[in-house]
């Protein structure tokens, strides 16, 4: 605590850290007091963990997930333009507006931090509730843990932390993998800091060099317990972070800051919430099955559109939205279709998300399979300045993937 205050830069961090750590010391000895009662069997895993377990792809199917909402039915309603940056802000604002329990911070929030995504929020709902932090991305995770977690016969706090970049989240992964994704496993289910949410943006952006531009989705998605979410733009933004805010586990969600300005859209006024562990087929074709997310999804549109026009080739793109848990159920189908696959997203190749995409859908679709499976991803070194271009999935590699997969099918 005190190294924690010492890194303090002002009077104003120094106090909103005490004022919670009554929450963070309520919440520590809940969990020491519960600890004791660990599940031992699958079915108990099913049960207390609320989700059921699919023996064939090791994926969780979460029945407190929201159905997919009616997006026609949405669109005849008022409606307001917004790129990436005002849709969460908007969204951050009305989940303040509506739950006294929230609070939102992390470094330089409370003036809109780095890209603004915090504008104006704390003049609206007070320095209690809206406020800055250390540069500690331990110190950050832990609060929202502390705050999050039941204590004292209380429900905690619905905790929204922003880490600055997802690049600096690697300092809190003792937080994130010890203490919040085994909170509710380790009480038997009495317990959860399920009202917590970390955002973070990560990806290239034109200029990021080796510090500002990772995509560290896959570590995340190793930690049974959490959550992990990838908007693609505006509309998806806000359901997806209605959606965490009602989930039972932790969320992380990482935003492409790439898309921030760059991608504006008509985002229903009304709730709506996208469901956790559901993909959605955005363009529905025959001959190949391309998968990515975020960022990705703009590259891709690109490709397959191009494959459509230069060369005739219908292809099915689904976005996973939702990497942990991940609907295996809807690329299987897609595959079982077309026979063939691609998965494509910026984090290196070797160990990446697309490893486990292509790993589970062969296990399930090898009879189907007409090509072997393509990974189109960034390569094995660090995220470089100078190349960026050359180091990134663009829409001409997918394009090469996509012709590859049909030549040998023939």
């Amino acid at each position: 605590i005190f190294q924690f205050i010492l890194h303090s830069e002002a009077s104003s961090i120094i106090m909103n850290a005490l004022r919670i750590l009554n929450n963070i010391n309520k919440a520590s000895k809940a969990r020491f007091q519960c600890g004791s009662r660990f599940l031992s069997s699958q079915t108990s895993l099913e049960q207390h963990n609320n989700f059921h377990y699919d023996e064939q792809s090791h994926n969780g199917a979460f029945e407190s997930s929201p159905p997919e909402p009616n997006m026609t039915s949405l669109q005849l309603q008022s409606k307001s333009s917004m790129n990436l940056v005002a849709s969460i802000k908007n969204t951050l604002s009305h989940i303040l507006e509506h739950d006294p329990s929230a609070i939102v911070f992390g470094q330089d929030v409370a003036f809109g931090g780095v890209f603004r995504c915090t504008t104006d929020l704390q003049s609206l709902y007070g320095k209690d509730r809206v406020f800055n932090t250390p540069l500690n991305e331990t110190g950050i995770v832990g609060m929202a843990i502390g705050y999050a977690a039941p204590s004292s016969g209380s429900d905690g706090g619905l905790a929204i932390a922003e880490i600055q970049f997802a690049d600096y989240i690697f300092p809190a992964f003792d937080q994130i993998k010890n203490e919040a994704s085994m909170f509710r496993y380790r009480s038997g289910n009495q317990w959860n800091c399920g009202n917590m949410i970390i955002r973070m943006p990560y990806g290239a952006v034109g200029h990021g060099g080796h510090y500002h531009s990772q995509s560290p989705e896959a570590f995340l998605t190793h930690i049974p317990g959490i959550v992990v979410l990838i908007p693609r733009g505006p509309v998806m933004a806000k359901g997806m972070i209605l959606s965490a805010a009602k989930s039972k586990d932790p969320v992380i969600i990482l935003e492409p800051k790439a898309l921030y300005r760059a991608k504006v859209e008509d985002v229903p006024d009304e709730e709506y919430y996208i469901p956790i562990g559901k993909a959605e087929v955005m363009k529905k074709g025959h001959d190949v099955t391309v998968v990515g997310w975020g960022r990705q999804l703009t590259i891709l549109e690109k490709a397959c559109d191009m494959a459509q026009s230069e060369h005739g080739i219908s292809c099915e793109l689904i976005d996973l939205r939702s990497l942990s848990p991940w609907d295996a159920d809807t690329v299987e189908n897609s595959v079982r279709k077309t026979g063939k696959l691609i998965v494509s997203h910026e984090a290196p190749i070797t160990c990446g998300f697309g490893a486990e995409v292509v790993a589970s859908i062969q296990e399930r679709c090898f009879l189907s399979l007409e090509a072997p499976i393509k990974r189109v991803c960034g390569y094995d070194t660090p995220f470089p300045l100078v190349f960026e271009k050359e180091y990134l999935p663009s829409e001409w590699k997918n394009l090469e993937a996509i012709k590859h997969v049909m030549d040998y099918s023939k």
